[in-house]
């Protein structure tokens, strides 16, 4: 095959420099506007810490299916984990599960999304969880059952399909059997909808705070962690009506932004040595009050260990840290939690209705002005995936997603 002049200039000038000529990464495939391209890339993790971008055809769309062109997806601390570590050893994987697009190809069965709230092509939709092995679940099951029964588009082994995660151009959402579950989300703008994974995650902790009854609005709550996690978690609470928070973090970027978030108060825990001294700090915060309640949002053994020295007698603690295996915390049963009497509830991603109510609470903030779109620090073409999970790994940022043209 003849070589164009473009591609023998840079052969010529790669070999002056003792280099082989660059490959360079496919690009988007073309097709006349309105229309469907033949094939689609695809962000695949091959190995630890390298994507490599693959095209594949597009799959044909069955009765019961959705094609959805993807517009944007979030990096998840569970994409990065297994960017790392691929704990759950799904190599080679399309990755990506905060994502949304536009319908542009449904099946003709197709009618309403799992709400029930009519679809068509054009509409922008977001996935949730995939049910294939248990397909009695409803919208509002009783049993509550969250992720952790389930699957996710994004954390799926790979198979022919291949469009199964959104750091991709399109991604086909299986109907029938496969058990997916998605939702209409045309009334919010992409950077909303790039963040309705997350914020699910903590609708659905402050749910399982409520039901200790300690949550109220009149409560000190304490929330350790400044991550895109405990930011979102900071702007539900002051959502909600929740007035005295504070925020602990060791960077002061973060607590900063925590203050625009909705927090009142702030720790930095590098400023204070010892656990006495850096508890003495959060109650001098509260005007010399513990906490009622806690949000425990790191991950880190260490700080779980640290959190119940903030909570008073009677308080609550909601621990949503750990997302994975994190390692064992040392504490002390009867004085961190028998004789403080400490309600503790635990929170592990979400519910199908905290989807639902994940909508209500991103149009709230927005009306009251919380800062949510500035979550998103760092965008990135999917061609670049390599340098955003560098970037998002590096803690260069907050939120960093992937955002097709």
């Amino acid at each position: 095959m003849e070589m164009n002049i473009e591609e023998i200039v840079k052969q010529v000038l790669a070999e002056m420099k003792g280099a082989p000529a660059a490959q360079e990464t496919p690009a988007a495939p073309k097709a006349a506007s309105g229309e469907i391209p033949k094939t689609a890339r695809v962000a695949m993790l091959t190995a630890l810490k390298h994507y490599d971008i693959k095209e594949f055809p597009i799959p044909e769309v069955g009765d019961d299916d959705i094609l959805v062109k993807v517009e944007g997806c979030g990096i998840c601390g569970t994409d990065a984990h297994e960017f790392k570590k691929d704990p759950f050893g799904l190599i080679p994987v399309a990755l990506g599960h905060e994502g949304t697009g536009e319908i542009v190809k449904m099946g003709k069965n197709v009618k309403t999304d799992t709400a029930g709230k009519p679809v068509k092509v054009g509409d922008k939709v977001v996935t949730c969880m995939i049910f294939k092995d248990d397909p009695e679940i409803t919208m509002y099951d009783l049993n509550k059952k969250n992720v952790g029964g389930a699957d996710v588009y994004g954390l799926l082994p790979d198979d022919d399909v291949h469009l199964n995660g959104w750091f991709s151009d399109y991604i086909l959402i299986r109907g029938g059997s496969f058990g997916s579950t998605f939702f209409n989300v045309s009334d919010l703008d992409l950077d909303s909808r790039i963040l309705i994974e997350p914020c699910a995650v903590l609708i659905h902790a402050v749910e399982r705070a409520k039901s200790t009854g300690i949550l109220r609005f009149n409560s000190r709550v304490v929330v350790q962690g400044c991550g895109p996690i405990g930011l979102i978690c900071i702007a539900i609470l002051k959502t909600m009506g929740v007035q005295n928070i504070c925020a602990v973090d060791g960077e002061q970027k973060r607590l900063d932004f925590a203050k625009k978030m909705g927090a009142g108060m702030t720790v930095n825990f590098k400023d204070y040595k010892g656990i006495e001294a850096l508890a003495g700090a959060v109650k001098d915060a509260f005007g010399g009050h513990p906490a009622d309640f806690a949000f425990q949002c790191t991950g880190s053994p260490v700080a779980h260990a640290n959190i119940y020295k903030f909570i008073r007698n009677g308080g609550g603690l909601c621990e949503l840290g750990f997302f994975i295996n994190g390692g064992d915390a040392t504490i002390n049963p009867h004085f961190d939690i028998c004789s403080k009497e400490i309600t503790i509830v635990g929170s592990w991603v979400y519910t199908l209705r905290d989807y639902a109510t994940t909508f209500d609470f991103l149009k709230s903030a927005k009306q009251i002005g919380l800062p949510m779109s500035e979550l998103i620090t760092h965008r990135f073409p999917l061609d670049q995936i390599n340098e955003a999970h560098e970037t998002n790994l590096a803690m260069a940022g907050l939120k960093i997603a992937i955002i097709n043209e």
